[in-house]
């Protein structure tokens, strides 16, 4: 009580910033005694004296706080009533009677605020009271605020009084048809059908909105009764709420006469400036459509911008692959507008992922192949890549021969090589090893390995002591992915071969070759010594990654690299898999210029554990560098939590 005596004090002061301590103070000792002179202060013209005065007010709340703060509604001024307003929303459940007074107050600016508030109170008591002023109270907007609050409020019980209101005027059913959209009563579905009857378009146009939000599939019989009387915006707003409401595939339920008539409107519907529409009609048409519908929504997919519309179009040509393979859509891949063909090649590529449909797109990809454009022809032969049969094979090796495209080249020797590993066609696929462009060299390779046989292999060796570098090089990746034992004298000859990748390529196929099992490490360690960085650190990324104990003196070496990156490699190795043996050489890595080599091993020491790591953690811990000190804390805290374990 002191306390509060105190900072009513202060509240009374000349000095605007003691007013505002004081105002924060008595919010946060909860002095109800100090609420009348808070709700004073928010008229005085002090943004920090209001904004003070209202945190405290909306922290001490209560009926005493709601009754001090309501006053304030009529004044003359905007900004305090607003400020009232906030406040009186926030804590106005606190007195709900005297709110519901409110709305019998003969100012009707009065029974509006209480209105407004009310529906914030999430009070079950305000619906009986929001329900009598929207029925009864002479001004047209306590009705409309009545109406708003009670959608607010979200509570079924209004569902009937909203239902009544729905013969008030326009303006009120406004306010009406939101509410009764978010209530969603059941029974509110008979109400908004039969005002369509004596409703203006704009209202009509929103209560079949509504309709349509609140999903209730009563609604459907009466809503398609309705289509053919209705004007062309209104029934396509239609189609678009029955859409919603059973969804495309129900729309199969219907009886075949009013599919078909369903069908039509939604073609209407397809041609609607607004893009819901659109896009309901879209996936409306996809179960029940057609030719003309396949046509019409190609046109819409083709129109949209790539970068801008990417998740529209996606839905759009997943609807149109529903409809299936048609003529619109073979048509489609030669149109002479390039968006047209891009579209309906990606809509027939999703026809081609399911079995059923898979022979028949092949078929006419393949067919209208040559007379496409290079665009289009890309796109196809990743397709067929994907999807195809062996059935597609001449057409693939036709390509092969006719076509200079590097894209459409990769894709045929996808295909014949990766997915048929066709050996029949090595001979065509060798001399795109040459090809001017690496992702075809690279394909082709892929190609290679992926058919293997003897022959393969025989070309491997024979590349594999050419002068052409690259040649070596695509050799030894090639032979150490087969996998063959009777490669290792030429992956032994690699291992000395003047080019360092092609080294390090050797270093990876010859680990790569005893995977299942063996001595590989005798002919891979000496590589450690290799004069070049990028060898000696694909070692001890192996040696890391396939670790036994008889490398740890090996990667202990490779701590003393010239080369950083290497040393790093052989941080993580050691701090993953090492003893205690490797902490004393890893301190003296803290020496280093390097800050993130200097990191790593802070990180490593963690790992590792132990006491020597421990205690190196702690010195490390009372450095001057905060991100050193905060990774040995880090590290610290790991050692902890395995000692926990």
């Amino acid at each position: 009580m002191s306390d509060c005596k105190e900072y009513l004090l202060l509240l009374e002061s000349d000095d605007t910033e003691v007013v505002r301590e004081g105002a924060f103070k008595a919010g946060e000792n909860d002095c109800l005694e100090a609420v009348p002179k808070l709700a004073e202060l928010l008229t005085i013209n002090h943004l920090g004296i209001q904004e003070a005065a209202e945190s405290s007010l909306r922290k001490i709340g209560g009926k005493e706080t709601v009754a001090a703060v309501m006053p304030l509604l009529r004044s003359d001024e905007a900004p305090v009533r607003n400020l009232s307003m906030d406040i009186l929303r926030e804590i106005g459940h606190q007195d709900v009677g005297a709110l519901i007074d409110l709305l019998h107050d003969e100012d009707p600016d009065m029974r509006i605020f209480a209105s407004d508030i009310l529906g914030s109170s999430g009070n079950p008591l305000a619906v009986d009271a929001l329900c009598d002023a929207l029925l009864k109270d002479p001004e047209v907007n306590v009705r409309y605020q009545a109406a708003v609050s009670l959608g607010d409020l979200g509570m079924p019980e209004a569902a009937g009084c909203l239902n009544k209101a729905m013969q008030d005027e326009e303006w009120v059913q406004y306010s009406v048809i939101e509410a009764l959209t978010k209530i969603k009563h059941s029974s509110s579905v008979d109400a908004l059908v039969k005002a369509l009857d004596r409703a203006s378009d704009l209202v009509a146009s929103m209560i079949i909105d509504a309709l349509g939000e609140m999903g209730n599939v009563k609604a459907v019989t009466m809503l398609l009764r309705r289509m053919e009387a209705s004007p062309t915006a209104l029934r396509n707003k239609i189609a678009k709420a029955v859409v919603n409401i059973l969804g495309g595939k129900s729309l199969t339920l219907l009886t075949k006469d009013e599919r078909e008539n369903f069908r039509q409107y939604l073609l209407v519907a397809l041609k609607d400036e607004d893009e819901d529409i659109q896009d309901a009609a879209i996936r409306g048409l996809a179960y029940v459509g057609g030719e003309h519908a396949s046509a019409g929504i190609l046109d819409i997919a083709a129109g949209l911008d790539q970068d801008n519309d990417q998740e529209r179009l996606s839905d759009i040509i997943a609807n149109l692959a529903r409809i299936g393979l048609t003529e619109a859509l073979k048509n489609g891949i030669a149109h002479e507008d390039q968006d047209h063909a891009r579209v309906a090649v990606q809509a027939l590529s999703l026809i081609a992922a399911d079995d059923d449909g898979r022979p028949e797109v092949c078929k006419v990809l393949m067919d209208s192949f040559w007379d496409l454009a290079l665009p289009v022809q890309r796109q196809v032969v990743g397709v067929l890549a994907d999807t195809a049969t062996d059935k597609a094979s001449d057409f693939f090796v036709d390509v092969l021969k006719r076509h200079e495209d590097g894209t459409v080249l990769k894709g045929a020797v996808r295909f014949l090589g990766v997915k048929m590993r066709n050996a029949d066609v090595a001979d065509m696929i060798y001399p795109l090893l040459d090809h001017q462009y690496d992702d075809v060299k690279e394909s082709a390779l892929e190609a290679l390995i992926a058919i293997d046989g003897p022959e393969v292999r025989e070309r491997f060796v024979e590349m594999a002591s050419s002068e052409e570098p690259l040649h070596r090089l695509m050799a030894i990746f090639g032979l150490g992915k087969i996998g063959e034992m009777s490669n290792l004298d030429q992956l032994k000859v690699a291992l000395e071969d003047e080019v360092p990748d092609i080294r390090k390529v050797a270093v990876e196929a010859v680990a790569e070759l005893y995977r299942d099992g063996g001595d590989w490490s005798a002919h891979v360690l000496p590589k450690l010594s290799d004069e070049n960085k990028d060898v000696r650190l694909t070692v001890v990324e192996i040696l890391g990654n396939r670790y036994q104990d008889s490398f740890l003196p090996h990667l202990l070496h490779a701590l003393e690299d010239e080369d950083d990156w290497v040393r790093i490699r052989a941080i993580d190795a050691v701090g993953q898999h090492g003893s205690e043996d490797a902490v004393p050489p890893l301190l003296e890595l803290l020496e280093s210029s390097n800050q993130f080599v200097v990191m790593k091993v802070v990180e490593a020491l963690g790992n590792i554990g132990g006491t020597k790591a421990f205690r190196s953690l702690l010195e490390i811990s009372d450095s001057d560098e905060y991100d050193l000190v905060r990774a040995a804390e880090d590290a610290i805290a790991k050692i902890q939590e395995s000692q926990e374990k």
